[in-house]
C-alpha cells in the first residue's frame, strides 16, 4: 500500500521485541458484515453481525477462538518447568461478550478451563502461570474485565 503513514505510534507499547516469531497478516473486507482472508489462504472466512442473518463467524467469536488456542499453548509451555503433565482432554470454553457502556463499546471475556485429573492447586498453578504467559492475556490485562474459571 503506498502513501502509508503511522498515526497512532503514540499507542506503541513500551516492550522490547527481540525477535518477531511470526506475523499473522489477514486482509478484511466489509467490516463485520464482510470477510477476511489470510495471505496464505489459510484462513478465509465471511463474516456477519452477532445475531444478524449472515452465517459467517464474528470478530468476538474469532478473539475467543484465537485467546484459547494461544492459552492452552501457555499452560504446554509452562507444564514442563511446573513438573506438571497437562492432561490430554485439556479444553477452553471461552466466552466474550460485545458489551456497551457510558464509555461506549467494550468486550470483557470468560475463560473455562478444563484439566480434568489434575489436583486443583496443581491445576491452579498452572492456569496462574499461562495467564502470566499468554500474549492475548497480557494484551487485555487491566484493559477488559476478565474471568477465569477452573474445572479439575
Amino acid at each position: 500500500m503506498e502513501n502509508q503513514k503511522i498515526i497512532d505510534a503514540a499507542n506503541t507499547a513500551q516492550v522490547v521485541i527481540k525477535q518477531v516469531l511470526y506475523t499473522g497478516k489477514v486482509h478484511i473486507t466489509g467490516g463485520r458484515d464482510g470477510a477476511a482472508k489470510s495471505d496464505d489462504g489459510r484462513l478465509d472466512v465471511s463474516l456477519s453481525t452477532p445475531g444478524g442473518q449472515g452465517t459467517g463467524t464474528n470478530p468476538e467469536q474469532l478473539f475467543a477462538a484465537g485467546w484459547s488456542a494461544c492459552f492452552i499453548g501457555a499452560m504446554k509451555h509452562n507444564a514442563p518447568r511446573l513438573g506438571i503433565s497437562l492432561p490430554a482432554a485439556t479444553a477452553i470454553d471461552a466466552e466474550v461478550d460485545l458489551a456497551s457502556g457510558d464509555d461506549g463499546f467494550s468486550l470483557q471475556s470468560r475463560l473455562h478451563v478444563n484439566l480434568p485429573g489434575l489436583e486443583f492447586e496443581q491445576a491452579k498453578k498452572l492456569v496462574e502461570a499461562a495467564h502470566q504467559t499468554c500474549p492475548y492475556s497480557k494484551a487485555t490485562r487491566g484493559n477488559i474485565n476478565v474471568q477465569i474459571h477452573l474445572a479439575v
